[in-house]
């Protein structure tokens, strides 16, 4: 896993007072790592469109367009012209050297938008809503410096941003690229040094970016064991049953040695679950909340949620409940609501008054201040990068894929994560393994995006490769 930051800022003022480098230095890297790149995948004499703004995410693309001069057909377009030191330091030299404005936009090979950086904080006006709309009509391969253009700190575009193939972010990777909203727009995310090693130019943080190379599945390693080794999912059926069957063959296929669907109604199951209206003496972890509605009396639900020390998942219904504020009281808990979901336990629990958009556009800081109230409790935020919380502890999924969009795949997460939690994992990682393995699995189906499934998705799963 690697580290994300809201800010550099602090990192490269370390570089000029402790590294005794400074602004030219860092900005002659950071263009040349986009150099490196071009001259790598694209033939001499391509046509490169650079469109730069006024700042130092400007100065950078300036930089680029010297450094591509002669070797490509380099158009720099600067329409707010140069304002910051370093921005008008480095046109000079594109001057210099021969280089020349371009005063329209044409057809090329690359387009690079060097228009503003990371620091954005308020709309785009409209004469760069326009500008950035036709450099995502161009046909060529875009890559955006830094950040695309329009996305602010946070991770939303303002209100629209530049569709990058690729962005090289600089010295460090930044969590707003890693939001929902962004996903959109970032492409893949590279990171480019600044002259120092990344050991010397990062700080710590509790924000974590989750690798493939993250995953660990829970494979057998004894070879005397027997199913009891292997921990006992308990899946509380409710009003619409399908939703827990799903979790319950998902839970078997990671591992649990036994999975009961726990009913009062005579319904039919796969073979290979158990049904009982009571837990098994040997049940280790409860899944609890898909499809559930109204199906149980408040004592029912007492018997079954409450009156037992479990490690728990709980999903769906249960977040428009007041039942969530004693079931936080619980201990070896993970939540697994989307934005909506979270919107409602939010409000329950007197957090925010917010909606599911407000939630989508400020997924980081709603996620802390839950973690912040509930310290033991572990959230895992779904959407296209997953957000997984405790404490102040903070993983993000880039992994998953619209594919996942399909009613059903939340009842396969949260049997994962059940699976895990019977088989004696502690919560945290069993949300981020789950979480690893849902995105993972999400991946290797060989369909069309649209056509997944979650069977497709539960047989993906017993097929993941570490």
């Amino acid at each position: 896993m690697k580290n994300l930051y809201k800010s550099v800022d602090l990192f490269d003022k370390r570089c000029y007072e402790e590294f005794l480098l400074n602004e030219d230095i860092l900005m002659e890297h950071a263009a040349d790592g986009i150099n490196r790149y071009i001259r790598e995948n694209f033939e001499k004499n391509s046509r490169v469109l650079i469109v730069a703004g006024p700042g130092n995410n400007g100065g950078d693309g300036v930089t680029l367009a010297r450094l591509l001069f002669k070797d490509y057909d380099v158009s720099l377009f600067m329409p707010y012209g140069a304002k910051s030191t370093m921005c008008k330091i480095q046109f000079d030299r594109f001057f210099a050297v021969g280089g020349e404005v371009s005063e329209d936009i044409k057809e090329y090979d690359i387009v690079v938008d060097a228009l503003f950086g990371s620091g954005l904080s308020k709309p785009l006006k409209e004469d760069a809503v326009v500008l950035i709309k036709k450099l995502n009509s161009l046909k060529a391969a875009k890559i955006a410096v830094d950040i695309p253009s329009g996305i602010d700190i946070d991770g939303k575009p303002l209100p629209i941003a530049f569709k990058a193939d690729i962005t090289f972010t600089m010295g460090a990777l930044k969590s707003s690229l890693f939001m929902d909203l962004a996903k959109d727009y970032v492409g893949e995310v590279r990171v480019v040094d600044l002259g120092v090693s990344k050991k010397l130019y990062e700080g710590k943080s509790n924000v974590k970016l989750l690798e493939k190379e993250d995953f660990n599945p829970p494979f057998r390693d004894r070879k005397s064991t027997h199913k009891g080794d292997f921990g006992h999912l308990a899946v509380i059926a409710g009003e619409k049953e399908g939703a827990a069957i799903i979790a319950g063959l998902s839970a078997l296929n990671f591992g649990a040695g036994l999975v009961t669907i726990i009913t009062n109604k005579n319904i039919n199951i796969p073979y290979e679950l158990m049904h009982s209206n009571t837990f098994p003496k040997t049940t280790s972890a409860i899944a609890v909340g898909m499809g559930l509605g109204l199906e149980y009396s408040d004592e029912d639900f007492n018997r079954l949620v409450f009156e037992n020390s479990f490690s728990l998942v709980v999903d769906a219904d249960l977040f428009y409940s007041q039942k969530i504020k004693e079931i936080l009281k619980r201990k070896n808990l993970v939540l697994t609501p989307h934005p909506k979901e979270f919107a409602s336990m939010l409000k329950i629990l007197d957090i925010a008054d917010v909606s599911s958009k407000e939630i989508q556009e400020n997924r980081l800081y709603f996620a802390k201040e839950f973690c912040k109230r509930y310290e033991d409790a572990v959230l895992l935020l779904k959407g296209a990068n997953p957000i997984i919380a405790k404490g102040e502890k903070v993983f993000i999924n880039p992994l998953g894929t619209n594919a996942l969009s399909k009613g059903g795949s939340g009842d396969v997460l949260t049997g994962l994560i059940g699976a895990l939690l019977a088989q004696g994992y502690e919560p945290l990682d069993a949300a981020i393994q789950a979480s690893l393995a849902h995105a993972i699995a999400s991946r290797e189906v060989d369909k069309a995006n649209y056509a997944l499934t979650p069977n497709d998705l539960i047989k993906a799963i017993g097929c993941i490769k570490k």
